[in-house]
């Protein structure tokens, strides 16, 4: 059974970066499409950026666009989100997602619930 592990986070002021980690010890993601979702108490998740099991095709929010960029070293068997330009709006638990069948832009729609396997999050706060 595939458990993954965020990694990453923080407390930054507004304009700094964070760079995220998603891991799966002792599990390979090769396989996997794997997603970056956030949510804030009493709001909607929302999936920020998901990447193809290869790597070929990222779908980002609008919302983060031009700001994130998600890679994967799949050598390394880890899954990148860099943040950059944060903004007090990015604050936020951040969790990494794994699913062996969605398209990457259905992946980003979905809920934690419905991929194969998701972390338990890290905490973003961007805050002066």
């Amino acid at each position: 059974h595939l458990q993954v592990v965020e990694s990453g986070g923080g407390l930054v002021q507004p304009g700094e970066s964070l760079r995220l980690s998603c891991a799966a010890p002792g599990s390979t993601l090769a396989s996997y499409a794997i997603g970056w979702f956030r949510q804030v108490p009493g709001k909607e998740l929302e999936g920020v950026a998901c990447i193809s099991s290869g790597g070929s095709t990222i779908y980002y929010a609008d919302s983060v666009k031009g700001r994130f960029t998600i890679s994967r070293d799949n050598a390394k068997n880890t899954v990148f989100l860099q943040m950059n330009s944060l903004k007090p709006e990015d604050t936020a638990t951040y969790y990494c997602g794994a699913d062996l069948w969605r398209a990457v832009r259905g992946m980003c729609r979905s809920a934690l619930s419905e991929l194969d396997a998701w972390g338990r999050g890290t905490p973003v706060t961007v805050s002066s």
